[in-house]
């Protein structure tokens, strides 16, 4: 049964209330630790409890002597278990790292937000090797969604999407490599931004396919998604790189194929009313056709394959009773891959984002559904939509996958759920426009 998941937190509330010391910063970050320590969504792989403590009472200090870093001093923030955090082991979801030792320095990112003021509170749950959009294989056993505890999260930033639309966190890291940001956030009804390709270092990161991951953020609302960018991006970011709200001017585009239609009537109604509402606001709208998408999404699986492989050999070979059993079945079979496939995968992405950037050249962004189906219950590996039963695992890769292999930035918000359900995610992928202007477009469908 769905239900309502707790009130996200407001970044900018919260961070008002810390600079004027309304709020001292570890009594933010202790109501954390307590919401965290008692979460019954399997959102939190460590809790550092003894570590925030230490860095608020830092930040504190800082605070008394005038001194302020920014709109996330102070502000508690989770990281998805594949980032290294110093002193905290990095585990990926795996048994097969259950040993690891603990981490001797950030991942950049991290390092980032710790200059920012931000206090890191907790390694949160992550899909094994953050190698599947569901978040339900894992050695720590499924996260579970705020909204309905037996369905997914969806993944693989599963810990992070749950612990934001939970109401535990403002905003955490997450990491996106076909979908791993952008469908959980879709799921649990919260914002999900991939940034373009290499926009963000993954120094520090666990990889699974270092042509397409992607570092993104999970975030209560547009503006903290904003302001996390904004403080990511700039080495000065305090929060002056954020547009104003508007999109007059801006051009729409619609993906008209049959591949962009979701199965779920919910997500199309959904992504229609966004449509509309940029429409009210000053947008032009425009349908754009993409004949080429099949042909470039079916590379997907070949590229992130073998480079997952890559990684993983050694491991497989040598305990692939530690793997959870739906990830030893995806990564397996591409040890006979010869290498041609991978290379001409490689070469058939170029040709064809080549073609899919003509084709949609004329418009700023695009706007389409963020996943064809919302949430489905826990272990599913089908479901059943229209007297038919439909793999979950690529349904939930299928929108948002095509904009790993070019490495446009893109951003998931909740959309309109006219029957009342689980929430639907709305994709706003950039074209024309960088990250702020995205972001732009999602507020506005936001509002």
């Amino acid at each position: 049964m769905a239900g309502a998941a707790a009130m996200p937190v407001s970044l900018l509330e919260l961070g008002m209330a810390l600079r004027s010391r309304e709020l001292s910063v570890a009594e933010h970050v202790e109501d954390v630790v307590g919401r965290l320590s008692t979460d019954t969504h399997n959102a939190v792989v460590t809790l550092d409890a003894e570590g925030a403590r230490a860095q608020a009472a830092a930040l504190d200090a800082d605070l008394a002597r005038g001194e302020w870093r920014g709109p996330l001093h102070g502000v508690a923030v989770g990281v998805k278990d594949i980032f290294d955090v110093a002193g905290l082991p990095t585990r990926a979801g795996s048994l097969v790292r259950a040993d690891a030792p603990p981490a001797a320095a950030d991942a950049a990112v991290v390092a980032r937000l710790r200059e920012a003021g931000a206090v890191i509170v907790a390694k949160l749950h992550t899909h094994e090797f953050a190698y599947g959009p569901t978040g339900d294989a894992a050695a720590t056993g499924p996260a579970r969604n705020p909204h309905d505890p037996d369905r997914i999260t969806g993944g693989s930033s599963s810990g992070s999407a749950a612990a934001v639309a939970a109401g535990h966190l403002p905003l955490a890291l997450g990491t996106d490599t076909g979908a791993s940001v952008r469908t959980p956030a879709a799921l649990c009804g919260v914002i999900g931004l991939k940034p373009t390709f290499g926009a963000l270092s993954t120094d520090g990161v666990f990889p699974l396919s270092e042509t397409c991951d992607h570092v993104g953020v999970l975030a209560a609302d547009v503006h903290a998604a904003s302001v996390a960018w904004d403080v990511l991006v700039r080495p000065d970011g305090t929060g002056g790189g954020i547009q104003a709200p508007g999109v007059d001017g801006v051009r729409v585009g619609v993906p008209v194929d049959g591949y962009w239609q979701a199965l779920d009537p919910a997500l199309n109604a959904a992504a229609a009313a966004a449509v509309e509402r940029l429409r009210a606001r000053g947008a032009s709208i425009v349908e754009v056709s993409t004949p080429m998408i099949e042909e470039l999404a079916a590379t997907y699986s070949t590229i992130v394959g073998a480079e997952a492989y890559a990684t993983h050999a050694t491991w497989l070979a040598e305990r692939p009773q530690d793997y959870q059993r739906a990830t030893r079945e995806r990564l397996l079979p591409f040890a006979d891959q010869p290498a041609r496939a991978y290379v001409d995968a490689l070469r058939t992405r170029q040709r064809l984002v080549r073609k899919l950037r003509a084709a949609v050249a004329d418009v700023d962004v695009l706007v389409l559904p963020t996943t064809r189906l919302r949430a489905t219950p826990i272990g599913a590996q089908t479901v059943e939509v229209g007297g038919s039963q439909v793999p979950v695992r690529p349904e939930l890769l299928a929108l948002t996958l095509p904009f790993n292999l070019t490495g446009w930035p893109a951003v998931s918000v909740p959309g309109e759920v006219a029957d009342g359900g689980l929430p639907a995610g709305v994709q706003v992928v950039g074209v024309r426009l960088e990250e702020r202007g995205v972001l732009r477009v999602a507020g506005a469908v936001a509002r």
